[in-house]
């Protein structure tokens, strides 16, 4: 028996789907509400939706606005590729291609430039208790088709637009967002107070911001993405959040920062994987405290993508690749790879630094591994492959290039009551051991 509960937008028979999906998503959003309209009967009352978008381009020019609870918008493929290589290929070269914008179930964001929550693709809003609960986001694309800012010789390599994918604009409890796929946004996802919002297994790249959580919230993860923010933007973002679990992502660059906490508490940042191509990858800051980051591996070289070697998130390298200013905060058994020509680091002559205290009491650095080298990689500009091909390489070349000399713990002047060990041998760490405790890694003595 089929269920008068699920949806799908091209059986609708209200407005084309095609043409713009939002106005048709609304047009359902406003039957549920119509038919459950007792919030309690039969101890039950309002059961939600599901809403079914199938493969297809969808093309959205009405905002969707979300007010209801225990809604699930599902597709049939994330449907990713990327919008970034295919801007920066030559006619010749796209008129080879097999396909060249994103597939799977695909919503086409054709909304006006706006900031904030105008400019959402779906917004998900509602005053009063209880907080909205449950709404999902599971399977399809969400594409801004186009950057359109001026911070680039071509705007499309300009991560603005004024779009934004999914906006959670209300206290909220147990969200999904599950298996999406999402380019070309100047934010990806925007999360306002949060409670229990699970970001799992989703394809968030190629836009200006990807992951935001903002106002204050709790208890929330962020797992088994692959993600990739713009030179200036953030690839994960928190602020005045406790309790969140970052694991198993694996964090493209360019992102200004691969992971941003601004007081944030009591949270885990565990096994996962980041890359970059600038300083300042992992930044707790503005008092965060007693966050663990444990086990991660974080990888930094150089731009190696010709339209994009101009551009860089403003930081030089005395800022760290991790930088810390709060308290009580652990950086335990992580991993952390530099392989640059010295020819452009920033400033001229001095020493990179790999993990830095800026501030703060009793933060706890142990164990951590640095490998630093030179290493002197290309750029290309295309074909595709050719990107494809030279950012793999890059990766793989290992082993050969030539120590490089960095400071691998610099705990700033005013830090005190933090404890370094095993984190890089007396003559790679620098801080004030009248004030702070330290045990060198050991090296190896001449024989």
């Amino acid at each position: 028996m089929a269920s008068q509960n699920c949806y799908d937008v091209t059986q609708w028979p209200v407005g084309d789907p095609h043409e713009d999906v939002g106005a048709v998503i609304n047009s359902i959003i406003a039957d549920i509400k119509r038919r459950q309209d007792d919030p309690d009967r039969g101890d039950g009352g309002k059961p939600g939706a599901v809403i079914h978008i199938p493969p297809g381009d969808f093309r959205l020019r009405t905002q969707v606005v979300i007010d209801i609870s225990f809604l699930r918008i599902t597709g049939a493929g994330h449907g990713f590729t990327s919008s970034s290589i295919r801007f920066n290929t030559s006619r010749e070269e796209l008129a080879k291609w097999h396909e060249l914008w994103p597939g799977g179930s695909r919503v086409l964001v054709d909304l006006p430039p706006a900031h904030g929550a105008d400019g959402a693709a779906f917004l998900v809003a509602r005053e009063g208790d209880p907080r909205i609960s449950s709404v999902e986001f599971e399977g399809f694309c969400i594409d801004g088709l186009h950057f359109t800012g001026t911070e680039a010789d071509n705007p499309e390599n300009s991560y603005r637009n004024g779009k934004t994918g999914i906006h959670v604009a209300s206290a909220n409890d147990s969200f999904r967002i599950v298996g999406m796929g999402l380019v070309y946004l100047e934010h990806g996802v925007t999360v306002d107070d949060a409670d229990a919002l699970s970001i799992d297994n989703n394809f968030i790249a190629e836009c200006g911001n990807c992951v935001e959580l903002r106002g204050r919230g709790q208890a929330s993860r962020i797992a088994n993405n692959l993600i990739g923010a713009g030179y200036d933007g953030y690839s994960i973002f928190a602020e005045n959040y406790g309790g969140i679990l970052v694991t198993g992502n694996n964090v493209f660059p360019r992102g200004a920062s691969s992971l941003y906490f601004s007081g944030v508490a009591r949270s885990s940042v565990t096994a996962n994987r980041f890359h970059s191509f600038y300083p300042g990858m992992l930044v707790l800051s503005d008092g965060c405290a007693e966050n663990l980051v444990s086990s991660n591996h974080f990888f930094r070289d150089r731009e190696p993508w010709e339209p994009m070697v101009a551009f860089d998130n403003g930081r030089d390298d005395l800022f760290g690749l991790v930088h810390i200013d709060g308290v009580n905060n652990s950086v335990i058994g992580n991993h952390l790879s530099l392989s640059i020509d010295p020819g452009h680091l920033k400033p001229a002559g001095e020493r990179p630094v790999m993990i830095h205290v800026a501030g703060g009491t009793g933060n706890y650095i142990a164990t951590n591994h640095v490998v630093a080298t030179t290493e002197a990689a290309g750029t290309t500009d295309a074909p595709a492959s050719a990107c494809f091909a030279t950012q793999v390489g890059a990766l793989l070349a290992s082993g050969t290039g030539t120590p490089l000399e960095v400071t691998t713990v610099r705990v700033g002047e005013g830090a005190a009551s933090n404890t370094v060990l095993d984190s890089g041998t007396a003559a790679q760490v620098v801080l004030d051991r009248s004030a702070n405790a330290f045990r060198p890694t050991p090296g190896v003595e001449a024989g």
